[in-house]
């Protein structure tokens, strides 16, 4: 009888280690994977800066040029064709 209870012993403090380890694995695999996420992430948020600030200077010089546009189109024709002919 000591040896069935001693071999259940045994069996079941296996069992509770081998359920640690797969645990332990599993939460590790998911810190792994949330780290290398995050550091694509990080990646994402550099490029899509870098592209916002790309972006806002494309605005700024279209804002420019819409403001000459605009100028000559407000601006009397006689005072536009003088400025045209002082530029050649």
């Amino acid at each position: 009888m000591n040896e069935i209870v001693a071999q259940f012993v045994a069996t079941m403090t296996g069992i509770v280690l081998l359920a640690a380890l797969v645990h332990s694995w599993i939460r590790t695999r998911g810190e792994v994977e949330r780290a290398a996420g995050g550091l694509e992430a990080g990646r994402q948020i550099e490029l899509l800066s870098s592209e916002n600030a790309g972006l806002k200077g494309q605005i700024g010089r279209l804002e420019e040029r819409i403001a000459v546009l605009e100028r000559i189109a407000v601006d009397p024709a006689d005072r536009t064709a003088r400025e045209i002919d002082g530029l050649r």
